[in-house]
Formats: structure tokens, sequence, C-alpha cells
């Protein structure tokens, strides 16, 4: 029996081991599982998954940039120098959506070199048009710097900031301190409470609650690495329990912040501020392993220092159910998905076809196996359309977990009215995509060409 060489070449070279946790300000309960918690979904039928990030670009820091996502991997850019503070810099900007609607970004007001004793503010109602807020001053006594401000929402709604704080005795030692709201404003806060057991010398901790547990990432000064820890009590005391390359994303990292994708899988961002790449990393089985990191495309060696409000929105792409449909290529607007020997190919299909062949260009759209909210394919016989060593073809479904996740893909917008683009169930950010005119899954690169490569309108049935 030929064995199912799943991992991408990427991700195989480095599935690491060990327990990590979960996102950013969203707060889940706990579900045991592969791909993480349980309620986890794709964006129903005309509604789509958003992403929002708004870092400081690589050449500037008295600015910031809005870029928007479908999948967590592509970022586009929403609108360039979005926010500069009318003084000071903006660096490090963390982001939520409050519940009275409106978008919050909290950010270090002064460049690294520069003493910084305050955290700034600032809203939007649309994410594109930022008003200044307010200055905080950080209460802590010979206080020097305040750096990289990150928002944790705890499960009471209460909003925290988590800022970084050195002082006077040793302005490069670093220990992380606990802010509390105490309005819905977010214009009054609790005096600074040091998290407990993370210790001095960590910069850039990012908190995490799943059930009763606290979970921290957090940047060790010393070695470089990103470190992880839990505690049961929101300030502690944490117990640093992965050190070093634990997870292995390298040294010379920081800013984690993390998110879970609509597979319920779970993505950690990271600046890679040592070789000027940005990474994410994935990990699909409740936090046992993670993906080797990979380069996020497109802003990459420009974006610095972010975290990300995922939202679900309306106006997605609305796709047919229980319908027979054939899928034309968005740039090659005369071939057509269709089955050749098992493999899904892009011929040309005309009128003039052969009823087998008009026949082998015909799917039905079904809801996802692995998640009713995503979709699958089959053909006349039957089988199912799944990625296998990540080429595209139909197979008979054999009840497996891992079938009905390689059948499995969510509908994203395409390029062209009407037009959808499929990423890969178990591969977030990976796309069934024509190259050579055979149908692939490929890791999206953040370029039009792959976009368009990746848009398929769905039309009447051949046959």
């Amino acid at each position: 029996m030929t064995p199912h060489p799943h991992p991408h070449p990427a991700r195989r070279a480095v599935l690491r081991t060990l327990a990590a946790l979960p996102a950013s300000a969203l707060l889940l309960s706990e579900a045991p599982g592969l791909l993480g918690a349980a309620h986890a979904a794709a964006p129903p039928s005309g509604s789509a998954t958003r992403y929002t990030i708004v870092p400081f670009p690589n050449s500037n820091d008295g600015t910031v940039n809005v870029y928007q996502s479908d999948d967590a991997t592509d970022f586009r850019l929403l609108r360039s120098s979005a926010y500069t503070p009318p003084a000071g810099r903006i660096r490090d900007a963390s982001v939520i959506r409050h519940t009275d609607g409106y978008y919050y970004v909290t950010y270090t007001t002064r460049t690294w070199q520069d003493t910084s004793t305050t955290i700034g503010f600032a809203r939007s109602a649309d994410r594109l048009n930022w008003t200044f807020l307010y200055d905080h001053p950080v209460p802590i006594a010979r206080l020097s710097r305040a750096w990289a401000p990150e928002f944790f929402v705890d499960t009471d709604g209460s909003v925290n900031v988590v800022v970084s704080c050195s002082t006077t005795d040793n302005e490069w030692i670093f220990t992380p301190y606990l802010l509390r709201a105490t309005n819905s404003a977010l214009t009054a806060w609790t005096s600074p409470v040091a998290l407990s057991g993370i210790g001095a010398n960590h910069i850039d901790t990012f908190l995490v609650r799943i059930g009763p547990t606290y979970h921290a990432f957090t940047k060790n000064e010393t070695t470089k690495y990103i470190e992880y820890g839990t505690a049961t009590s929101l300030t502690g005391p944490y117990t640093l329990t992965r050190t070093g390359n634990w997870a292995g994303w390298g040294s010379y990292r920081e800013g984690p912040a993390l998110i879970q994708l609509d597979n319920g899988a779970w993505r950690i961002f990271f600046d890679g501020y040592g070789d000027g790449t940005y990474y994410y990393s994935d990990s699909r089985d409740t936090f046992a392993t993670w993906s080797a990191p990979a380069a996020l495309p497109a802003i990459s060696g420009t974006a610095r220092h972010f975290t990300v409000v995922k939202e679900t929105v309306a106006g997605g792409p609305a796709v047919p159910r229980d319908v027979t449909r054939s899928l034309g290529s968005v740039n090659y607007p005369t071939r057509y998905w269709q089955q050749q020997s098992a493999l899904l190919n892009l011929p040309v299909v005309s009128a003039s076809s052969t009823t087998a062949e008009k026949q082998a260009a015909t799917f039905t759209v079904t809801a996802g196996l692995a998640d009713a909210t995503a979709c699958s394919f089959r053909d006349a016989s039957g089988n199912y359309l799944r990625h296998y060593d990540f080429r595209a073809r139909f197979d008979a479904n054999n009840g497996t977990t891992t079938f009905a996740r390689d059948a499995t893909f969510i509908a994203r917008a395409g390029t062209a009215t009407g037009s959808l683009r499929f990423e890969s169930y178990n591969y977030p950010g990976h796309y069934l995509r024509h190259y050579g005119y055979q149908l692939r899954v490929e890791r999206a690169d953040g370029t039009d060409l792959f976009r368009q490569d990746s848009s398929f309108t769905p039309v009447t049935a051949w046959a």
C-alpha cells in the first residue's frame, strides 16, 4: 500500500512537538481534536472571514498601514499611512474590535532609542480612518521604557493591556505588566501589576485564555527565542515550560500574535527581525506540533510587529450546494475543470466537445465532508475531489478523517465577479491552482498571477 505523502515538503521538514496555544482576544472553550476548537468553521455562504492587521512599515515607525486578508496568509494593502499620531511614533500596534463597534489600537509612542513612558491609543469606525485618543502615562516608579502594549480580552469581557516595561535601574531589562480598563470607553486603567513567574528580561508577552488556563508567549531578550508558559490566574504565577528553540521557529524572533483559522487550526505570527522576514507557523493538532515557519507572502520584509483581528462579515461568496456545475478558469476562459484518468486537469471544453468530455467537466457541489459550511466536489461516479501529494484527483471516499479533510475546501472570493478560490481545509493558505493546465494545491505567494490562476467561475454544467 502506498503511504499517504501528506505533509508539504516545507512542513515535512520541521513539524515540531509541543503544546502551545491559541488566539488573540478570541476566547474559546477547550475542545479535543486534531484541528483545535470544535466550533471553528468556514464562513457560511454569503459571508466571509476577514483578518485585519495594522503594522508599522519597516522603513517608517511614524505611521501604520492597514492590511486585510480572507485567509490570514494573503494580506493586501487596504490603506497606507492610515494613521499617524499627532506626536511621537507608532510601533508595535495591537488592535481589537471593542463591544462599542469601534476598532482600538494601542502602541509604543517612541522609537526604540528614546525614553518611552507612555502608550498611545486611537480608534476607528472603519479600520481606515483613525482618531487619536490619548497617550497614557504608565505609572511605574523610575520607568524608562513602556513598550509593545498588547490587548487581551478576558472571558468576563474585561479589556486588558500587557505592556513590557523597564526602569532606569536597567533600561534594557523588561518585565511584563498588566493594566485593566476601568471603564467601557477604555480611557481609564488600573495601576500596573507585574505578571509573576515570567520574570525580568522578557518582552512582547502575548496572552490567550483557553478554559481555565492562561497561556503566555513571550520573547526572552537574552536568548532571543519566543518562550511559552501557562498559569491559572491572569497575573500568574506563570510557569515557562518551553524555552530555547522548542517549536523550531529559530532565534531573533519577537512580537508573537496568535489567531484561530477557519478550520480550527491555530496560527502564530512573529517578526523575524534578525533576518528581515515576517513568519507564520500553524498548529493543526491542538498545539502538539507546529509547522515549519514560512515567510508571510507579499508583506514579509515590509510589515513590523502586529496583532490580528478576525471577523465574520457579510458579502462573502455564495456557494451553490447540491447542484451540478462546471468550473471555468478566470484567466483561461475556454478551459474548465475536467477529470482525466482520475486527475483534475484544465483542458479546453466547448459545445463541440464529446458527451464524455462534457460529463467529465461536470461536478456536484456538496457540503464539505469535514465542515458542512465549506464545500466538496463529487464526480458522476461518486468519487470526490481531494488533494494527494498536493495533486488534485478524484478518489472514492474511504470514510477516514484524512480523506474528509483532503476533500474539503473553503470558498474565498476570486479575482473576477462571481468567481471563487478554493482554499485547502487542512492546509490553510494553500489553494487549488492550475499550473501547466493541471490542478494542484499550492501555497499562496501573494501575487496577482497566483490569485488569477486559483480563481474559477461556477457556470451551468456542461452535462
